[in-house]
């Protein structure tokens, strides 16, 4: 029987489901080809008709059930199925409505998302230009400040002064520029000393400064504002001269905490967030005479060894335009390497105040955590406690970072203070004379250093062995398990949540991009990188599997016992060679743009120190010659990998730039790690003079 007929038969109904369906199809068909079926569909009416065009939110045509309405529409049956076909017609008009009404609330939601991205991104530029403008406002001033002293400054003395004085101050004024020059000549010691002495005025000595600043700014790009209170703190010097940076104006990094200005970590979240009040570091400093005058640049987010951010822009190196000044301290290095400061504040979290002095040809000092006041210098995020940040010195000698270290160590820190340990600077330390028994390395054995790095060592360790002192090999404990187990996963403990978390929805920095990229991998990407390259290499292996972080609370806390275990180690080590101080290379030549967040691994040799906490300092000891840059072309490294080809790119140009060395000692014993740096600076200076 055909399906037609089927469809005509009574008690076509009791037939099975399957058969009733084949023929319900088949009639289907011929509805749709304008067989016979037509004339039937006329039987259905209007309704038969409506419902041929009916589509279910299945994707089935109704028009099956019409072929039934008209069939059973004189029996119970007839009207159950007419309901049923009611029901479906209702279903299919609400999911069509639905649909319409999702459609509808996916577009807004979609608008809402775009329009909220847009007015973010809108918001975070008008962020960045009012810190452009207020910066560039600040610099402006500044300059009329100058301007308006060197032209009036001598003639407000004229009024204040006896008449037989006027022919001296008249060529004091006539002579201000070599004046000028002879104050900007000085050194800190002596600079402090004709303060002291009242040979030098500290307004002279102040606007001598500032002038100095303002063109090394326009060159190097390293401040992020001029600190225009600065000029009432002048006028409210003690007059009795009191403390041992009477008059010194001094450099203080973007993170540290100055009162009613940013502190911005070079990320935009962190803009117009002024401080309420100064950080400690910066108090205790105002107590001792000495003058905040300038904030330096930073990277972004604070967690690179570049100088760079979507702020303020890149910051250049004082020797060579073309190359980075180092970070994070890279503003101060700048600033005091090409004179505009003869003491700046930093912070080192991996080698931050180390790696710029470097790279600027100047002195940097990472003290023992702890030894200073960490209340007012600001992380990028807080919370991670194995590898802690702290505060410290950099100037052009290493006398400036004692005298430095002696005006802070004082009570008035121990009293704002009380977590610090009240512990004086010993200025019979520093100034002993006793011959030391030096632990040396020239490298790591995780990264290869550059020919001028281990030249450097080479040299001083010749010197320091003239000297009288003992020179005895060392080489730190595991330091692959260090670097990936402790360091990394110490401060990526979060898989670089936190990090990523704060520069959510920001525009990332061209020299922060590179290690941004990798960061952002998931946990299970960075584990299957960790195993795929572990047999082609396993030294980048050991960096994805250290970036994913240690998963569990408990794991957190076997982290640090590992690393309490490691420090103590560490110390036993040293003293079974007893060593009283270590020689090591420091990360230099400086790098070529855009190299720094390629190339982590070589911070091995700065953040080892941060890990353990014992102080280390940078002292420059030489230049970069022609035949370093000769032995850099054949260098393979230890590696032959992609990192060492990067850091060979990185160095590469460098004849004449600065190259450094690294002092540390054991914890609390800061003392004797800058007295051996004093070491080490006085011997190569001796030598350079003798060539």
């Amino acid at each position: 029987m055909t399906g037609a007929a089927a469809a005509m038969e009574p008690n076509a109904g009791e037939s099975s489901r399957a058969g009733t369906l084949r023929g319900a199809k088949a009639e289907v068909d011929e509805w749709r080809g304008g067989g016979k079926a037509g004339a039937r569909c006329e039987e259905g009416g209007a309704e038969a008709r409506e419902c041929f065009f009916i589509r279910s939110s299945f994707g089935i045509d109704v028009v099956l059930i019409s072929r039934l309405t008209v069939w059973k529409q004189r029996g119970h049956k007839g009207r159950t199925m007419l309901h049923l076909m009611e029901f479906l017609r209702k279903v299919n008009q609400e999911c069509w409505t639905a649909g319409v009404l999702g459609a509808t609330a996916c577009g807004l939601t979609a608008f809402m998302v775009l329009k909220l991205k847009f007015s973010k991104s809108r918001e975070a530029k008008e962020k960045i230009q009012r810190a452009r403008d207020q910066r560039d406002e600040s610099l402006h001033q500044a300059e009329q400040m100058v301007i308006y002293y060197k032209q009036s400054g001598m003639l407000e003395r004229f009024t204040t002064k006896p008449f037989n004085e006027y022919i001296k101050l008249f060529t004091a004024f006539q002579h201000q520029t070599v004046n000028s020059t002879s104050i900007m000549s000085l050194s800190l010691s002596e600079l402090t000393q004709q303060l002291q002495s009242g040979s030098l005025d500290p307004s002279d000595v102040f606007h001598c400064f500032l002038e100095k600043t303002l063109a090394v700014h326009k060159k190097l790009n390293c401040c992020t504002e001029i600190l225009l209170e600065s000029v009432d703190q002048l006028k409210t010097l003690d007059p009795n001269k009191k403390g041992l940076l009477y008059g010194v104006p001094i450099s203080i990094k973007d993170n540290v905490a100055y009162k009613n200005h940013d502190c911005s970590c070079g990320v935009v979240s962190n803009l117009d967030q002024p401080a309420k009040e100064d950080g400690v570091i910066v108090q205790v400093l105002k107590k001792q005479g000495a003058i905040p005058f300038v904030k330096t640049n930073i990277p972004q987010s604070l967690l690179s060894y570049d100088c760079s951010n979507v702020i303020y822009g890149q910051t250049v190196n004082p020797h060579n335009s073309q190359k980075t000044s180092g970070g994070s301290s890279g503003g101060e290095g700048a600033l005091i390497g090409a004179g505009g400061s003869l003491l700046g504040v930093g912070s080192d979290i991996a080698g931050s105040i180390r790696i710029p002095a470097s790279f600027c040809g100047i002195c940097g000092f990472k003290p023992t955590v702890g030894r200073l006041s960490t209340q007012g210098i600001i992380p990028i995020y807080r919370g991670q406690k194995s590898v802690l940040s702290c505060p410290g010195p950099m100037a052009k000698d290493v006398d400036s970072l004692a005298l430095f270290m002696q005006a802070v160590l004082c009570d008035d820190m121990f009293s704002l203070d009380p977590t610090v340990p009240p512990l004086p600077f010993s200025v019979e330390i520093y100034q002993s004379s006793r011959p030391l028994r030096i632990g040396y390395l020239e490298n790591d054995g995780y990264m290869h250093p550059s020919p001028s790095m281990a030249r450097g060592i080479r040299e001083v360790k010749a010197l320091l062995k003239q000297a009288g002192h003992t020179l005895v090999s060392y080489q730190p404990l595991r330091i692959q398990e260090a670097v990936t187990e402790l360091l990394m996963k110490a401060v990526f403990a979060d898989t670089c949540a936190s990090l990523l978390q704060k520069l959510k929805g920001e525009e990332i920095d061209p020299c922060l991009r590179s290690q941004i990229f990798i960061y952002r991998f998931p946990k299970w990407l960075k584990k299957v990188l960790a195993f795929v390259l572990k047999p082609v290499s396993s030294h980048h292996s050991a960096v994805f599997d250290g970036l994913s972080g240690v998963g569990t609370i408990q794991n957190l806390w076997k982290q640090h016992a590992a690393v309490e275990d490691y420090i103590r180690e560490t110390i036993a080590h040293w003293r079974s060679c007893k060593i009283d101080v270590l020689l090591c290379p420091m990360i230099g030549p400086a790098y070529n743009f855009l190299y720094c967040g390629r190339i982590s691994t070589v911070v091995s040799y700065t953040m080892l120190y941060n890990l353990l906490t014992f102080p280390a300092g940078t002292v420059t000891v030489s230049t970069v010659t022609a035949e370093d840059e000769e032995q850099l072309k054949g260098d393979k490294g230890a590696y032959q990998d992609r990192g060492n080809r990067l850091f060979k790119e990185a160095v590469s140009g460098g004849v004449g730039l600065p190259v450094a060395v690294q002092c540390v000692a054991l914890p609390w014993q800061d003392e004797l790690c800058l007295r051996f740096m004093k070491e080490v600076e006085q011997l190569t200076k001796q030598s350079k003079k003798l060539a």
